[in-house]
């Protein structure tokens, strides 16, 4: 027969293995009747196959909570960090129960495409803020073409990358002409930012020679890659991820191609194939970037969390302090107040540069560009729309 000591150990089991399932945390204690509290959602990966990223993201929001003194405007913050796995099912799983449970007044997250997007329907259906740190589709502040009046996103959208990416390719390395090669298979990042970049690069007086693309696991290239040989681009742009512009980059050079590749902010990473030496990249940031902002936010992160920050966890406190400052010009814990008081933010000095929101949510600012250097990301301007 059981004894009494054992039913009390195995039930504050369960409610700890219960707890530990969620991934849910509180940052402080529950409020005083008099207190006046607003509740804000985090949801990003901290587990699965984005858990670096996520980690840092949410490094990045506890960061930005804590610098405000646990207090915006007359309310004490009250933060519910939610795990969803980089997986659309968990991720609107946890929104709904913020929402639903918890009675957030406003969500942060989440990091990409596949996770944010359920998240942003759920937000905007219930009418809770939502901001978005990474995801650069433009469908997250969309439904149709039609705004998604409750949600906002800190990051730039991919069309206005791949438009950057061939302003400086024309500008910058005066190129005259250029080819693409993009998987046709992801038809929201690499598709987006090819089509800007085409017609960018040709608006602004350049000839786009060729506009190839392969599919998700094609791992030879050749047969596209002989075309753009034969062809002698000034530029080849690669706007996929780092694994995948590396391999391309590789049998481009074998093939005796010599043109300057660009790339995406998916070429974020610390390592990177050899071939892909002195080619450049869009990216939301840059350590090295000379501003105030920057010099203090990669000082503060370093000294809380003894590593620098990533353009991903750059990004999710950019997209907190946006949500705290509109809480504190609204002075308000209702929700469509604080979405008002966003929609009208105006040069706010964010970290990733000075941000005014488009009528679709989206923000405007400049894009860091990146070299590839011994194996290492250096940066090398920073460029306005």
């Amino acid at each position: 027969m059981f004894k009494p000591r054992l039913y009390i150990f195995l039930a504050v089991l369960v409610l700890v293995l219960a707890f530990t399932v969620t991934g849910c945390s509180s940052s402080k204690e529950p409020a005083r009747q008099d207190e006046k509290v607003i509740k804000i959602g985090f949801i990003g990966p901290i587990s699965g196959d984005m858990k670096t990223f996520g980690e840092s993201a949410r490094n990045a929001f506890n960061l930005a909570v804590e610098q405000s003194g646990g207090k915006v405007g007359d309310y004490s913050i009250e933060t519910i960090i939610l795990d969803d796995r980089n997986d659309a099912a968990v991720a609107a799983d946890v929104a709904t129960r913020l929402i639903a449970e918890d009675k957030v007044q406003a969500i942060v997250g989440s990091l990409t495409h596949r996770t944010t997007f359920p998240i942003s329907q759920i937000a905007n259906g219930n009418k809770v803020v939502m901001v978005a740190g990474a995801a650069t589709n433009p469908a997250v502040t969309l439904e149709n073409g039609v705004r998604k009046d409750f949600v906002f996103r800190a990051c730039y959208i991919d069309p206005l990358q791949g438009a950057i990416a061939a302003r400086f390719a024309s500008n910058n390395l005066k190129a005259k002409t250029a080819a693409v090669l993009y998987n046709k298979e992801d038809s929201y990042y690499n598709t987006g930012l090819a089509a800007s970049f085409k017609d960018t690069f040709i608006k602004s007086g350049g000839n786009v020679l060729a506009f190839e693309s392969y599919l998700q696991n094609d791992v030879d290239f050749s047969e596209k890659l002989n075309n753009i040989a034969r062809l002698k681009p000034d530029i080849l742009y690669l706007p996929d991820l780092h694994q995948k512009a590396g391999l391309i980059a590789k049998q481009a050079r074998e093939k005796k191609i010599n043109a300057i590749f660009i790339g995406g902010d998916g070429w974020d990473s610390t390592e990177y194939e050899s071939a892909m030496e002195g080619g450049y990249f869009t990216n939301h940031f840059s350590a090295s970037d000379p501003r105030p902002e920057v010099k203090k936010w990669v000082e503060d992160y370093r000294s809380r969390y003894g590593s620098a920050p990533d353009a991903r966890s750059t990004l999710y406190y950019d997209a907190t302090n946006l949500l705290l400052n509109a809480i504190k010009v609204s002075n308000s814990d209702d929700p469509a107040v604080i979405k008002d008081a966003l929609q009208a933010t105006r040069d706010f000095p964010a970290v990733s540069g000075k941000i005014s929101f488009s009528a679709d949510g989206n923000p405007i600012k400049p894009a860091a560009v990146m070299q590839v250097k011994e194996g290492k990301q250096v940066y090398v301007t920073t460029m306005t729309p």
